[in-house]
């Protein structure tokens, strides 16, 4: 029922979303050339890796980090503006059409970030990956806490992972069908109004004060 409602809900979005994926597609062509998307190689259900899709945000051939924090110089003009209203995550509908991802499930890391024999990555890794997730909702300005770092990486595998990780699977011992949808309802809602987010409702909302960031 949840790959059912996955799949019908990406069609959907397809469709009702092309005018934006045109508009912001000519946008990324006008200002930055092509490519249009990126793909990345992620870690999905069961460790098999798969190409997330994306709106390219960074200079063509940009290099560095797996991970992005505020202020980053490969990042472009428009790429700041996508990022900043999550519509570069918008291509991974295609990969929800596709099978590799979910519309809620915990966020698809690189490989260097994983760590394949930790009980909480083995249990993470049995759950299809989704585009948003109660760690991503909570983390929305994660760019903006790791530009507080000197080592941004670091930083993000030694304190921001542990703590997404705990976010996860507190999700999945009480995950339903509603939460699913206020997990979704909230993305949408945030992304529409950025200024709005404050981390501490959501955390609230789904009973999650005991993990701050």
């Amino acid at each position: 029922m949840q790959r059912l409602f996955d799949f019908i809900c990406a069609a959907v979005g397809l469709v009702v979303l092309s005018p934006v994926f045109c508009i912001v597609a000519l946008a990324i062509v006008t200002t930055d050339g092509r490519p249009i998307l990126f793909r990345q190689t992620r870690i999905g259900r069961n460790g098999e890796p798969f190409r997330i899709l994306k709106f390219r945000t960074m200079r063509p051939g940009a290099r560095g980090i797996a991970i992005t924090a505020a202020g980053d110089p490969r990042v472009t003009r428009l790429g700041a503006r996508l990022r900043k209203y999550k519509l570069d995550e918008l291509p991974q509908l295609l990969n929800v059409l596709a099978g590799d991802m979910s519309l809620v499930g915990p966020r698809p890391e690189v490989a260097e970030y994983v760590e394949w024999d930790a009980p909480a990555w083995q249990t993470v890794l049995r759950t299809r990956p989704g585009i948003t997730d109660l760690a991503t909702l909570i983390f929305r300005d994660e760019e903006a806490i790791l530009s507080a770092s000197s080592d941004p990486s670091t930083f993000y595998r030694e304190k921001v992972l542990p703590r997404k990780l705990a976010l996860n699977l507190r999700y999945m011992g009480c995950r339903s069908f509603l939460q699913d949808l206020k997990l979704i309802f909230l993305t949408v809602h945030y992304s529409l109004f950025p200024a709005r987010f404050k981390p501490e409702l959501v955390r609230k909302a789904f009973h999650a004060g005991s993990i701050h960031i």
